[in-house]
């Protein structure tokens, strides 16, 4: 690797001019800077991240909080990481992944460091503990998700609250009444995750409207946990006859244990899919769904984050409308002989 010292003696100057032309922070001679830059070149010279980051004030790194709990959905999380980083590239950022539970310590680890120039967080919660710190910072951030209070904050997420009540919308088009909600794992909601929280607000709200009956039970995922809680369903609701799911892990168990229980998809029983568009096509029966716009979500993250930095942006809450895409897994409610 070519160091600063090769390129100074490659063009009979000092270590110090070499430095000045890099960070721009004296004035240089145009003939010297030119025969320093025209070394630079030849000799393949790639200036230290960290002391390129020492002369300009600048990391040029978006931190990005991910916490990888195996209650979530990784692909999902993986998905927006991915966008995020991505666009982040087509304006000069790289990205550092932080996925640990560490909640407002890494916040405070990347304000305190240098070690970014600007934050973004996921798997945010109503009354989540890490938003005083970001009120308090200079340091530009921007949630991919919706706390309760988004006063102060940039906020990025699908409209989770209209998705729910577009569900509800679509099966009582159908003629279903009785309705039951197969939602996250119980810990996603005992730490009121937003996207879950306003999901749900959503739902009751306009099955209500609708006079709809709407029951709602969380589930761990998986065939057994599946079981349980398909099982529990029918016996206090025995006329259920539409499902909306919001876990991924729960799909498949749910289609397997209605076939066996000899209830048609959708001639019994229609379902009803919050999930990523691949989960809703490989599916058994191919979902009814409003996919989860993770692609969009990261970029508008980055594209909102970057005019922060460039002193263009303002707080502002950006809500990503919900598109349901019927597929075979919803059909007419069947009749009340049936």
């Amino acid at each position: 690797m070519v160091t600063l010292a090769e390129v100074a003696q490659h063009a009979g100057v000092s270590a110090s001019t070499v430095s000045y032309v890099l960070s721009g922070k004296r004035s240089i001679s145009a003939t010297t800077r030119t025969r320093v830059e025209q070394s630079i070149r030849e000799l393949g010279y790639h200036p230290n991240a960290g002391a390129r980051a020492l002369a300009s004030s600048k990391s040029n790194i978006i931190a990005l909080m991910i916490p990888l709990r195996t209650d979530m959905y990784v692909p999902v999380m993986m998905e927006i990481a991915i966008a995020v980083a991505t666009t982040a590239r087509t304006h000069g950022y790289d990205v550092l992944l932080l996925t640990g539970e560490e909640g407002p310590d890494a916040v405070r680890r990347v304000t305190g460091s240098g070690l970014a120039d600007a934050m973004i967080l996921m798997d945010v919660q109503l009354d989540d503990e890490r938003l005083p710190l970001l009120r308090g910072t200079d340091q530009p951030s921007v949630l991919i998700g919706l706390p309760a209070d988004t006063s102060g904050l940039t906020c990025v997420d699908l409209d989770f609250k209209a998705t729910g009540a577009l569900c509800v919308e679509h099966l009582a088009m159908l003629g279903h009444r009785d309705i039951a909600v197969i939602g996250e794992a119980p810990a996603v909601y005992e730490r009121h995750t937003g996207f879950a929280e306003r999901t749900l607000d959503g739902l009751r709200l306009r099955s209500q409207e609708l006079g709809m009956r709407l029951l709602h039970r969380p589930c761990e995922g998986g065939y057994d946990a599946m079981a349980v809680t398909l099982a529990r369903i029918l016996d206090e609701r025995p006329s259920t006859t539409g499902f909306v799911v919001q876990n991924e892990s729960a799909v498949e168990p749910l289609l397997a244990l209605l076939r066996q229980q000899g209830r048609a998809v959708p001639e019994d029983v229609s379902v009803v899919g919050i999930c990523p568009d691949q989960v809703a096509t490989q599916a058994s029966v191919r979902l009814t769904s409003v996919s989860i716009p993770a692609q969009e979500m990261g970029r508008h993250a980055v594209q909102q984050l970057v005019a922060k930095l460039e002193g263009r942006g303002s707080d502002e809450v950006v809500l990503i409308a919900p598109e349901l895409t019927q597929r075979a897994s919803t059909g007419p409610a069947p009749s009340a002989t049936h």
